[in-house]
């Protein structure tokens, strides 16, 4: 029998071999690494839907990747349990999982996908720019926390130096993307070729010298935990603070018009139909929310003769104030957050790959998984790409490229720290790794320092020159 773990996975990238003390193995110290690195923390001033400065109760980067480890933890102590028998004592690392979850949106620039866009149409003819690659590489290569032995690739710095199991495990897409794209190409998702190497030499690690993969995709059945979780944070908690910010409502959920059930239907369907096989339609995306609303409009029943009218005016009000309660009544959100995603990590399902332990398949059974995309699609149509929402968003977007198109200029590496000038300069005439060197400059930004930097640049009030870059 093959173990979940081998000695490949406890190697760090460096080379070296882990000899932390029995109280704390390898994939602890990660976790650990993780929490303590600047990466992280710059999370809390990263957006999730809503802006920070509305209101505390809002969802940042930070607080959202806080819930999906908690989630990815829960996926896998249930997972362990459940499937014990076929698991016969491999069990899965829970704190792997968390640790995944803790830096799966690193990667991100300041205000979410509208900066990854505009980072990616800036980089397209060096690389591009997306947010699963720029994690890797921020773990693997931009955190000060180690460096190679011996230089590799004329660039010795090894990121926080991660175990291979932990940075397999934020490996969500195995691809390398195209060092140059057309103009009107999509975003590719994947890894950079400046990290290719890493990448192999991850799998190698993994796959106890297996490569390619063994029967499909490298992805492992922690990162497999880990975009599971995320898509259930996402789907419920993404909702919740809809709910809170009074952008929805049960009432207006239910009263949606056939236009949006039909966009949602179909970004369902094109998510998930090759996975489930069928097509979903506007009566399957109203189905799903009347099940999740049902007790709040559920009505007592009555026998009593001539009371029906009576009954069906009190009905109205009593469901009109029960869909209100949500956007005033935390307790009442709380608890409906709490069930969704109880029944959401209830719906994961494993599939032990006895050749190869490391790519067991992880997925949501298929009630679950429409649900849970319903969820998802509907809350990003109806709110995130709201008016009100969006207007932040375009302000973001031009913010990220104004200073891009700064930096790159010829003299542009005088307006960046120190330590990034020097990147800057040492990279010389080699116009990609300048590029590059400016974007993962841009891309570390938290939404409040890019809308400082730009003010420097273009704001016609006075900026203090005592304040750091």
């Amino acid at each position: 029998m093959i173990n979940m773990y081998g000695n490949g996975d406890y190697e760090r990238q460096n080379g070296e071999l882990d000899d932390s003390e029995t109280w704390r193995p390898p994939f602890v110290r990660d976790y650990g690494r993780i929490i303590h690195s600047a990466s992280f923390r710059r999370l809390q001033g990263k957006t999730q839907v809503f802006p920070g400065h509305e209101s505390d109760f809002f969802r940042n980067r930070l607080t959202h990747s806080l819930e999906v480890a908690q989630i990815a933890e829960g996926i896998a102590d249930r997972l362990n349990d459940v499937y014990k028998d076929k698991l016969a004592g491999r069990k899965i690392d829970s704190r792997v999982c968390a640790a995944a979850a803790l830096v799966h949106d690193i990667g991100h620039p300041p205000f979410g996908h509208n900066g990854e866009r505009a980072l990616d149409a800036k980089m397209k003819n060096y690389g591009g720019f997306e947010g699963n690659a720029q994690t890797l590489r921020i773990l693997s290569r931009l955190e000060k926390k180690a460096r190679y032995n011996s230089p590799v690739g004329g660039d010795d710095r090894a990121g926080l130096n991660l175990c291979n199991r932990t940075l397999a495990a934020i490996l969500k897409y195995d691809s390398e993307i195209a060092e140059e794209r057309s103009q009107d190409a999509k975003l590719a998702k994947g890894y950079y070729t400046s990290e290719a190497a890493i990448v192999a030499n991850i799998k190698s690690k993994v796959l106890g010298g297996q490569n390619p993969p063994p029967k499909g995709k490298f992805k492992t059945v922690e990162c497999a935990i880990m975009d599971i979780a995320d898509d259930i944070a996402y789907s419920v908690y993404d909702l919740e603070d809809s709910l809170k910010a009074g952008f929805l409502t049960p009432a207006t959920i239910l009263a949606t018009d056939e236009e949006l059930l039909t966009r949602v239907a179909k970004e369902v369907t094109d998510q998930i139909e090759e996975d489930i096989g069928e097509e979903i339609d506007g009566t399957r995306v109203q189905g799903a929310f009347v099940a999740i609303f049902s007790d709040i409009f559920a009505s007592k029943p009555t026998t009593e003769k001539g009371a029906e009218q009576e009954r069906d005016i009190s009905d109205f009000i009593t469901a009109m104030r029960a869909s209100q309660d949500l956007h005033l009544d935390s307790a009442k959100r709380t608890k409906l957050s709490s069930e969704l995603v109880h029944e959401f990590i209830g719906g994961v399902e494993l599939t032990i790959n006895e050749e190869c332990p490391a790519l067991s398949k992880v997925k949501l059974d298929k009630a679950t998984r429409i649900k849970v995309e319903i969820l998802k699609q509907y809350t990003y149509l109806s709110t995130i790409y709201s008016n009100r929402v969006k207007l932040g968003e375009y302000r973001g977007t031009e913010l990220v490229t104004d200073i891009f198109n700064a930096l790159e200029k010829k003299n542009g590496y005088l307006l960046m720290p120190d330590d990034v000038r020097r990147q800057v300069q040492e990279a010389g005439k080699n116009d990609a790794l300048k590029a590059r060197h400016i974007c993962d400059f841009v891309a570390g930004m938290t939404d409040r320092y890019a809308v400082e930097f730009w003010a420097r640049l273009k704001s016609d009030a006075a900026e203090s020159i005592f304040k750091p870059i």
